[in-house]
This record gives structure tokens, C-alpha cells and sequence, in this order.
């Protein structure tokens, strides 16, 4: 049987430990309050079961609670106290020097917190260690004086989640749609290098790629794309391509008619979008960003989202080879085909896809033929989205979650605007905690919510506050060269935190459980859902009345 050390280091169970520690809370108290030998071994064996009966391994904290309970239960508060006292004393000491463990543990590859915590990441790489080791240190000074210890305390007690502590110490928020629109139309910079508009459909695909990894490396969620800001570049290969292929058969003698030249040239333009496509598949998933992993990021696929003609068909096109590559999928180190993590897909369902018959059916079967095999895309449909999003259709974030609808006109010409906007971060809700506590009284459960959401309110207050005064300057490409913004050297990036810009995520936890704990069945039973759509009413208020109160898109 294996427990986890407070390090993260993975090691046998040894009973003999627990004894040797009841022993010395044994003898600190009267002789005829002490425990027998036989009832010190009986709690050991006592304490080794309820470990077995877990299906992971224990860690240390909970084998200590289990000998207090233990020692309680046979009715010897006495020496339960000095164990509980001998313990206290101990954590005041470890407390000096409980991060510089956990980064040895690292380094030296047996934490197995970190090995299970994140199957993206190989912690045995030496550009892994370095991102967990610096996330190390940004927890405990986060711990210690970067939050407020109410919300310290309710996190280590799983009462809320503080996502992410790992980055707090850093000016970085998580998610975002990437503009690059702005950054392919325009002009960006990477590295300190002058990128300017691409002149080929190719170029387009690798400065997007390139593009990917700088953006992963400045922040520490999922970002996403959209194929219908790549496509413009795929007429501008079309065009070079029709120069070339006159020229080249007016070289060699040849009289040729428009229509042959446009056949060859679209010949060359299908070559090109299947190099393209390839090159951000393959340098996806092999770019490495500066936290040791592939960038987490997703393609939308939305015909709609350009003009009926040229451009949807040309789009379509490369919707179509984005989803042959993918079913084919790449090959590992044999040689095998395997499915790739990254990017991840999401294809939207519209009138002119979504039966039999519409123009671009054959492209919806390719979907669920590609979904059937390996696993994307997700699916959208726009019909509904429409409905719930103030008439617009727009990507979720790489961690699946949605900006609010822009109902403020944040575009230059007035226009909704999506790409280029952001979260700021997620603070999530226990909300099984908070069905236990109430012991299934309604009127406890509501007043615990009401305290718990609050206690989020100051939990998410301290994010916002940490991005306040953040200068562009941190990351250019995000907030000076298009990625989310067209800031000045040394401006704030605050105006992006107001008016609906970016948003800030309230999450929440275990709705089947709480509500199946509070009413005895599922959210999705009658008798359940109602309970569950108060719950669910209740954070969308509290949301609202933040908004109100601070004008931050909560």
C-alpha cells in the first residue's frame, strides 16, 4: 500500500510510524491514562484499513485524522490531545520549509502530485521542473501574504477553489480568443521581430502558429482561434498562383486559356491548403511554450462567419482538410497514427450544414466521421446559440467556457466584439460542501450560499485587483501587438478590465451531488430541478449584482 508524503513524494505505508507517534503522545501523559501496547497496535491495524479501503493513496493529513479519530473513539481523549498538540507543533515547523521539499521532490522526479496532477505535462523534463518549481514558490507567496487568509483557509479546506495559484504571483489571466484577424491584417511582432502581413495562405498558417506558442507562454489557460481570420490569405496564394502559372507557360511556349490556368493554379492552391493545415497541426502539438507543455488551444470552424462566394467556399475547403488530417490523426515515436491532444476542434452547426441536401452537408458527415474516430470536434449549434447569446455565434475559450454576450458594441465600427477579448481568471464553489454543512436544512443551505458566494466575490476581487496597474509591456504580444489589444509601451491594460471587455468566472461544483443530497434525486429529475435551477438562478443573481456593483463582466 503506498501514502503520499506532504512533499508529493509517493512511498510504502509503515505502520511502524504510527506507533512510534501514539508511543510518544502515550508517554506524556499519567501512567494509568496510557495506553496498553495491544491497544496502541489495534488502532494501527484500525487506521491501515480505513487506508486500504480508499481507492488512492492516503496522504499524510488524512492517516493523522484517522489516529485522532481512532484514539478518540476508544475513549483516550487524553493522549488524543497530546497527539493533536504534538502535531500542531510540528506543522508550525514544517511550515519553514514545505515548498523548498516539494521542489527537491521535483527535481529529483518523485512527486506524485505533479506526475498525476496534469497528463499534458512530463514532469521528468527539465523545462516542466522549471515551470513547476516556479509555480511552487508563486503558491506559497501566495499563501502567505498575496491573499487574505479567510480565503487562503476555505481554499485548503475545499470549501471554494482558488484556480491557478500556481500563476497568481504573475500579472497573467487565464483564457482568451485570439485576434488574429488584427495580427495577420496588420502586422504583429514576436520575439522583437517585425511580422508583416503574410503574402501566401502558408506564411499565414506558421505566423498563426508561431503566434500560438508566444500567447500559451503569456498566459495560463486555453486560448482559441478561428479558421475564417487564416482563409482571406488562401485567395491571396490563388492570385500569386495564376501570376506563376502564366508566366511559367508563356516561358515554356505554351498558349493556354484562362480557364486551364485556373485550373492548375487551383491545383497548387489545394496543395498549399493541405501544407498549411499539416504545419498547424504538427507545429501545435511539437512547439513546447515556456510552461513545458503544447499550447492548449482550439479551432473554430464557422462557415457563416465570412460572406456566401469565394471565401465560405475557400473556407469549407480548409474546414474539410482540418478534418481529414485529423482523422488520420499524426504518428508517434513507432510510427503508429495516434490522436493528437491539440488543437481541439469545434464545429458549428448552421441551415446551410445541418441536413441532408444543404451545400455543405458533406462537410458535417466528415465531422461526425472525424468525432466517431477521434473524439473532436465539439459541436455548436448556431441556431440555439443565437437564442441564448444576444444573436451572436462565437467560439468558447480552451477551457470551454463562453465570454459574455457583447451587448456594449465593443467593436471599432460599433460592431459585437469577441476576438481579442479575455477572463480574467476563476474562483469555483463548492456547492457539495455547502449541501453537507447545511445537514439538508433549506433555510442553512441558503444562508451558507449567501456567505460562500460572497467570500468568492473576495476571492475573485483579488484577481481583478492583481491585474489592475498591469503595464502591456508584460506581454507585447497580447496587449501591444494584437493578440488581444493595440496598447502604448507603458499604458495599463485597466480599461480592458471594465465595460464588458474581459470577463471574471464564478465556477461551480458537484450539482448532481448537492442536489441529490439536499432532495434525494438527481438535478435532472422533476423533483430535483427545481432545487437545481434555484442554485443555479441564485449565482447567475449574484453575478449580476457584482456587475452592477463594479461594472467587471463577473
Amino acid at each position: 500500500m503506498k501514502i503520499i508524503k506532504r512533499s508529493g513524494e509517493e512511498v510504502s505505508f509503515d505502520g511502524g510510524k504510527i506507533i512510534a507517534a501514539i508511543k510518544k503522545a502515550n508517554l506524556t501523559v499519567t501512567e494509568d491514562k496510557r495506553l496498553s501496547d495491544e491497544d496502541i497496535i489495534r488502532i494501527e491495524k484500525d487506521v491501515e484499513a480505513k487506508c486500504n479501503n480508499l481507492t488512492r493513496a492516503a496522504n499524510v493529513e488524512e492517516i493523522q485524522d484517522f489516529v485522532e479519530n481512532a484514539l478518540m473513539d476508544a475513549g483516550n481523549n487524553d493522549v488524543a490531545r497530546k497527539y493533536i498538540t504534538y502535531r500542531y507543533q510540528h506543522a508550525l515547523m514544517r511550515k519553514a520549509n514545505t515548498t523548498d521539499d516539494k521542489i527537491m521532490s521535483l527535481i529529483e522526479c518523485n512527486n506524485e502530485e505533479v506526475k498525476q496532477e496534469n497528463s499534458n505535462k512530463n514532469p521528468t523534463v527539465n523545462s516542466v521542473q522549471r515551470d513547476y518549481m516556479a509555480g511552487e514558490v508563486s503558491r506559497d507567496i501566495t499563501r502567505r501574504f498575496l491573499l487574505p487568509p479567510e480565503v487562503v483557509k476555505a481554499h485548503e479546506e475545499g470549501i471554494i477553489h482558488f484556480h491557478d495559484s500556481d500563476y497568481f504571483a504573475q500579472h497573467m489571466h487565464n483564457c482568451c480568443l485570439v485576434n488574429l484577424d488584427d495580427m495577420l491584417q496588420n502586422g504583429t511582432v514576436i520575439s522583437e521581430t517585425l511580422i508583416e502581413p503574410p503574402k501566401s495562405f502558408s506564411t499565414a498558417c506558421n505566423i498563426a502558429t508561431q503566434a500560438i506558442a508566444q500567447i500559451a507562454s503569456s498566459q495560463y489557460g486555453g486560448q482559441s482561434i478561428t479558421l475564417s481570420h487564416l482563409v482571406p490569405f488562401v485567395d491571396v496564394s490563388r492570385q500569386k498562383f495564376r501570376k506563376q502559372v502564366r508566366m511559367e507557360l508563356e516561358q515554356a511556349g505554351i498558349d493556354a486559356t484562362d480557364e486551364k490556368i485556373d485550373e492548375i493554379a487551383e491545383m497548387r492552391v489545394r496543395k498549399e491548403i493541405k501544407d498549411g493545415v499539416q504545419e498547424i497541426q504538427y507545429q501545435v502539438i511539437t512547439l513546447m511554450t515556456t510552461n513545458g507543455q503544447a499550447p492548449f488551444i482550439t479551432v473554430f470552424m464557422y462557415l457563416d462567419e465570412v460572406p456566401e462566394g469565394q471565401l465560405r467556399d475557400d473556407l469549407a475547403a480548409v474546414i474539410e482538410e482540418m478534418l481529414k488530417q485529423r482523422i488520420q490523426g499524426v504518428k508517434n515515436e513507432k510510427g503508429v497514427y495516434i490522436t493528437p491532444a491539440f488543437p481541439k476542434l469545434i464545429y458549428v452547426l448552421d441551415e446551410d450544414n445541418v441536413t441532408p441536401g444543404s451545400k455543405y452537408w458533406n462537410l458535417t458527415q466528415l465531422a461526425a466521421k472525424c468525432t466517431a474516430k477521434r473524439m473532436v470536434p465539439d459541436y455548436i449549434s448556431a441556431k440555439k446559440m443565437r437564442e441564448y447569446k444576444n444573436g451572436d455565434v462565437y467560439p468558447c475559450m480552451g477551457c470551454r467556457s463562453f465570454l459574455t454576450p457583447d451587448t456594449e458594441g465593443l467593436g471599432q465600427d460599433g460592431s459585437h466584439k469577441y476576438y481579442g477579448r479575455f477572463n480574467q481568471g476563476v474562483v469555483t464553489l463548492n456547492l457539495v460542501d455547502v449541501a453537507c454543512s447545511s445537514g439538508q436544512d433549506e433555510d442553512k443551505f441558503w444562508e451558507l450560499m449567501e456567505e460562500r458566494t460572497e467570500l468568492c466575490y473576495e476571492a475573485l476581487m483579488c484577481r481583478h485587483k492583481r491585474l489592475i496597474g498591469t503595464p502591456s509591456d508584460v506581454a507585447p504580444i497580447l496587449w501591444q501587438f494584437g493578440a488581444l489589444a493595440r496598447l502604448k509601451k507603458g499604458e495599463t491594460i485597466d480599461k480592458l478590465l471594465f465595460n464588458n471587455y474581459s470577463t471574471i468566472s464564478l465556477g461551480y461544483a458537484g450539482l448532481y451531488e448537492c442536489t441529490k443530497f439536499m432532495k434525494g434525486v438527481s438535478h435532472t429529475d422533476e423533483d430535483g430541478k427545481e432545487f437545481a435551477l434555484k442554485v443555479m438562478q441564485f449565482l447567475n443573481d449574484k453575478c449580476a449584482k457584482w456587475k452592477a456593483e463594479t461594472n467587471i463582466a463577473f
